[in-house]
């Protein structure tokens, strides 16, 4: 699963490709490596999903990701904390049926 990071400090869209399984994701979470909480992301159109809240630029970060199969998967520390915009990272995987 490759997770694709763009916006800016304070707005976060997260473009999610390359899902195994059932590859119809209906639930992200993100989980700064600093502020150690999960907090959902909204799908913002297609399989973009975005975060406005808490500062996350600096910190490594987590994803959780659910599908319609009921399957979630979670992606620990997918990017480290020194990561860019536009960067694309790669996560875990889905098994593929």
């Amino acid at each position: 699963m490759h997770f694709t990071i763009n916006g800016n400090p304070y707005f976060l869209l997260v473009l999610i490709t390359n899902v195994g399984g059932a590859g119809d994701v209906q639930q992200v979470s993100i989980m700064g490596s600093q502020t150690n909480q999960w907090v959902s992301l909204q799908q913002n159109w297609g399989q973009n999903w975005q975060y406005q809240g808490r500062v996350l630029y600096g910190q490594a970060l987590s994803f959780m990701t659910t599908t319609s199969d009921g399957q979630t998967i979670v992606s620990n520390y997918v990017a480290s904390s020194d990561w860019q915009f536009g960067q694309t990272f790669e996560g875990a995987q889905f098994a593929s049926w």
